[in-house]
């Protein structure tokens, strides 16, 4: 069994892959037991039998005549032989092994025989497999031939029947555990199947939803251990309505703000094309000019949205004041064109941070273009950057007329700008996309000398 295929295995698959050789472990385990229970009950059942051999055979030893004497209870021995099915040796001699009677060379106790205590063991005598039952006793006088004053008693039978009473046990209770088992594996499938029907319910109204039905999956009915599933399903497909919501807003929303630009620029280009005197198309085209930037500009910042509500930010180490710089070069021509001072505060490699550049690179270029555009004309704007035990922030400052308090309430969203405005109303929405990637805040504030506009990007240590 690969884990590849316990990984792609149903939960009825994997259940029954898991409880199928535990249990089977389990009969083998209980059918072990079974069988060194038997075997201990078989042994102790058929000792009995051998000591009552021995008893027998210890009535009737005598030493009256001088040397050692025994009687065989022959129809005992009968008896005795038929329920041991098999072979029966007997042997009757004094402790020193000098005077003996019956079967000689049966095989000795493991262990030194006490007076008065039986003992029962396997052995094998002339290849065949006996159990043996050993008694040792004291006697009143020794017999000729020997000194010692204590008698050996020793019976042995073959363990044929013993083995065959045994292994018929055993195979008997192997089919009844083995029966058992079947009955239990049936019993759990069916089980399964039934605790299961909740879940296989649940897949089977999920598949035949719309592909855009997102409401919440009912969890009435499931069990307590699934509800947690179903919550989370729910939540997902909330935020995925939300998304879609907000994508399809986007949508709308941009093609009304690109449908504006180009229909102005059609009707500046006709209004060019129908003037006859060149002053005045010079000047159409210049307008022309400047809407057709407008319209650049707002098409790049529609597709720098896009990519900054759905990219995956790239952290990475950045030097902060060296890209407030680069903003800065970059807007240096704008900053020029409207008389607007345009510096940076602080020294390249002394604000290390972890981040995206090339977002954060769109975000501050957005956030700068708005100060130098909507700022005092001939006035200054500052870009400062920094880090400390918190995190990192890029800030621009400007001494321009600050938000309109209708706008300030609306500051980073989509599309959100002053009625003046000819931009398209992304900057600060690319902003605080941005930074939401970063998993910070955008922050707007009145400007350190109570005059302009402060807007901070900051975002915790990674």
């Amino acid at each position: 069994m690969s884990w590849s295929w316990i990984r792609q295995a149903s939960t009825r698959q994997r259940l029954l892959a898991l409880l199928l050789p535990a249990m089977t472990l389990m009969a083998a385990v209980g059918l072990w037991f079974t069988r060194e229970d038997a075997i201990a009950s078989t042994n102790a059942a058929y000792d009995r039998s051998l000591l009552g051999a021995i008893r027998a055979l210890d009535l009737n030893v005598s030493t009256a005549s001088g040397g050692l004497a025994v009687e065989l209870p022959y129809r005992l021995f009968e008896f005795f032989q038929l329920t041991a099915k098999g072979s029966v040796y007997f042997r009757v001699a004094t402790a020193d092994g000098l005077v003996e009677l019956g079967n000689p060379d049966l095989p000795a106790p493991p262990t030194a025989l006490q007076p008065g205590r039986p003992v029962f063991y396997d052995a094998s005598y002339f290849g065949e497999n006996v159990r043996v039952g050993a008694f040792m006793r004291a006697l009143d006088d020794a017999p000729e031939g020997s000194d010692s004053r204590y008698l050996v008693i020793q019976v042995a039978e073959g363990t044929a029947s013993r083995e065959q009473f045994t292994a018929g046990f055993v195979r008997r209770a192997a089919l009844r555990d083995g029966a058992l088992l079947a009955v239990l594996l049936a019993s759990v499938v069916a089980v399964l199947g039934v605790a299961l029907r909740p879940i296989t319910r649940l897949a089977a109204q999920t598949r035949s939803r719309a592909p855009d039905d997102l409401r919440p999956i009912e969890a009435d009915g499931l069990p307590r251990d699934i509800q947690p599933l179903v919550a989370a399903v729910n939540q997902q497909m909330e935020r995925t309505r939300q998304l879609m919501d907000a994508r399809q807003s986007f949508v709308d929303d941009a093609s009304h703000q690109l449908r504006t630009p180009l229909a102005t620029l059609r009707a500046q280009l006709d209004y060019a094309l129908r003037e006859p005197d060149a002053g005045r198309q010079r000047l159409a085209l210049q307008a022309l000019s400047a809407a057709l930037s407008d319209a650049i500009r707002a098409a790049n910042q529609l597709l720098a949205l896009a990519r900054s509500d759905t990219a995956q930010a790239l952290l990475e180490p950045v030097d902060l004041a060296q890209l407030a710089r680069d903003v800065a070069v970059e807007l240096l021509p704008l900053a020029r064109t409207r008389g607007v001072d345009l510096g940076v505060e602080g020294d390249a490699g002394q604000a290390w941070a972890r981040g995206d550049r090339e977002l954060l690179r769109q975000a501050l270029l957005n956030i700068t273009h708005n100060a130098i555009e909507h700022g005092r004309g001939h006035g200054v704007v500052t870009l400062t950057a920094g880090a400390d035990a918190q995190g990192y922030w890029l800030c621009v400052v400007d001494d321009g007329p600050g938000m309109p308090p209708e706008l300030a309430g609306r500051a980073g969203q989509r599309f959100a700008k002053g009625r003046e405005s000819r931009g398209s109303g992304l900057g600060l929405a690319i902003a605080r996309s941005v930074i939401g990637r970063h998993g910070g805040t955008l922050r707007l504030e009145t400007a350190p000398l109570g005059q302009g506009a402060c807007v901070t990007l900051w975002w915790p240590l990674a």
